[in-house]
């Protein structure tokens, strides 16, 4: 578990350092400031949940497999598709309703937390 998660945040974060540069560069000037700023946030989520499956990563390497500790890598996975993956197609792309979607990786993010959470309350040390 702890090789998965740790390869699946470093791909992350590389994806999220691709797509800031690419926000930074390519579409400044190309997006109006509503748009730069959905992308702006979706990069933040993006990177910042990067780190956390990281963390679940590192954690792994020294406790056991714990499924909420697995719990927590899948869920801020699934928030960083769905809801940074939501706000960069509608950054991009304008289609509007696919901000109905974002709150459902937002609850995935938060779940994540609470879950990893409870793998830090159960933590052997």
């Amino acid at each position: 578990m702890a090789k998965l998660f740790i390869t699946l945040a470093s791909l992350s974060a590389m994806l999220a350092v691709a797509f800031g540069a690419f926000g930074a560069h390519a579409l400044k000037g190309r997006l109006d400031d509503y748009s730069l700023g959905v992308f702006e946030t979706a990069f933040q989520y993006h990177f910042h949940h990067s780190f956390a499956l990281l963390l679940v990563g590192v954690i792994a390497l020294s406790q056991p497999q714990t499924a909420m500790l697995k719990s927590s890598g899948w869920l801020f996975l699934l928030g960083i598709v769905v809801f940074s993956g939501s706000l960069y197609l509608l950054s991009l792309t304008g289609v509007r309703w696919l901000g109905a979607v974002t709150p459902l990786g937002g609850l995935a993010f938060i779940a994540g937390w609470a879950c990893l959470a409870a793998a830090g309350w159960k933590l052997v040390v």
